[in-house]
């Protein structure tokens, strides 16, 4: 309907002469990067032991005694020692579990989580190197910062990958990202002698995925009318979150590649895969992720979760499953020392085969960051879980966080006495 103006309203002068709006700025198109470092711990172990490049080796587990033997006749030469000198996975006897291989071990199919004993039946001949965090920790921080130094977005991810904005950073739209790419890498090997992969997108969700495209020390560019050609021709296990089990559910229905899934329409999805899960799947196949890149954000929590890739009963495969566990719990305590938090709060998290999960929680008495400590509070809670079905994902959490500092000062409250009055009557 069109308003009438009164008769007695008097008339409205016209406005006066303005100079034409200048055009508004067009944004700029998203380009988020996710940096992965190539084989992190045991790049860095390679650069300690030069004489060991390319031959197949794992880092796992404890030190040893012929550990510390070998540190000791050789301190200050660790290039000098004789590789035959090195343990080979094939004597190692125990329970420990891989933390990551060098890329000719992995060419036996050895990977991160595993026991150190199936992978000395895959790959006897590799050499076993013990775990040596400070020196992760310390190689982390370095290209953190270096990273910070040319893009000051930067989300940590973990002590071997991160996430970059490159958006408003000069460079960061040349060529769809790949001039600062190079930048970023041609700077952390300068200063590092380790190499990186990336991958850069319009989101987070796929620039995880093109970091993986070139491996190792490769660059990946990926502009959003490339969904077609470049990510639905991928296997539906690229997309990071769809594990080994989902997988064989949607091969069982015909939904092989990231295209098949894109077809499927979001609501039998949704009936299939349950409201979150196939909402999610949805999504995910079209490209679609709007999480921005957070860099200063307080943790409410940290975890660690895996997907086996067959699954794993609880009594049966109790041994594996023990490794694995174990596993989880020092990862967590080294994110949590590694970032300088303490958590109260001790959970697990259980996916069985037919997909339900089931959570566990308990509080403990004082603030933590020791892995025995998280294990202890952790197998509690597995004790209040049914366990009587194949489990397909297991993962441990610590919450209740506070920083080293701040737990310090709620200690040190809690000490004071508080009689409610200075002097007694």
């Amino acid at each position: 309907m069109r308003s009438v103006s009164a008769p007695t309203d008097p008339p409205v002068p016209p406005p006066p002469a303005q100079a034409p709006a200048r055009p508004t700025e067009p944004s700029l198109p998203r380009r988020i990067a996710h940096l992965d470092m190539d084989a992190f711990y045991a790049s860095v172990e390679l650069l300690r032991y030069p004489q060991l490049k390319g031959l197949p080796a794992v880092i796992g587990g404890g030190r040893r005694s012929e550990d510390d033997a070998l540190a000791r006749a050789y301190a200050g030469r660790e290039s000098e020692i004789p590789v035959e000198a090195f343990p080979l996975l094939r004597d190692y006897v125990g329970r420990g579990v891989i933390t990551t291989a060098t890329y000719p071990a992995r060419q036996f199919g050895v990977g991160s989580a595993m026991g150190l004993m199936k992978a000395s039946r895959l790959c006897p001949q590799a050499i076993l190197l013990p775990v040596d965090f400070a020196s992760y920790r310390r190689f982390s921080r370095q290209f953190k910062d270096i990273i910070l130094s040319i893009a000051p977005v930067m989300e940590d991810r973990g002590v071997d990958e991160v996430y970059i904005d490159f958006t408003h950073v000069p460079g960061g739209q040349r060529e769809g990202g790949r001039v600062l790419a190079r930048l970023i890498q041609k700077s952390i090997f300068d200063a590092t002698g380790l190499t990186c992969s990336l991958g850069v997108a319009p989101n987070k969700l796929i620039a995880k995925m093109a970091s993986e495209f070139n491996k190792p020390n490769g660059i990946s560019i990926v502009h959003e009318g490339d969904l077609e050609s470049a990510i639905w021709p991928l296997a539906c296990r690229k997309i990071n979150g769809i594990g080994p089990k989902a997988d064989a559910k949607l091969q069982s229905y015909g939904i092989h590649t990231i295209g098949d899934l894109a077809a499927r329409p979001r609501d039998w999805l949704v009936r299939t895969f349950g409201k979150a899960y196939g909402a999610w799947l949805h999504e995910a196949a079209w490209g679609r992720d709007d999480r921005a890149v957070v860099t200063e954000s307080e943790p409410v929590s940290m975890s660690r979760e895996t997907t086996f890739d067959r699954d794993l009963h609880a009594v049966r495969d109790r041994a594996e499953l023990g490794r694995i566990f174990t596993d989880l719990c020092e990862r967590v305590a080294e994110d949590l020392r590694r970032k300088g938090y303490v958590g109260k709060t001790i959970g697990i998290k259980l996916r069985y085969d037919d997909f339900r999960i089931a959570t566990r929680d308990q509080t403990i008495a004082t603030f933590t960051q020791d892995a025995a400590t998280i294990r202890r509070a952790a197998g509690e809670c597995l004790k209040r879980v049914p366990l009587d079905r194949r489990l397909r994902l297991l993962g441990v959490r610590v919450g209740n966080l506070l920083t080293e500092e701040e737990a310090r000062e709620a200690e040190a409250a809690a000490r004071v006495p508080e009689t409610g009055r200075l002097f007694d009557d």
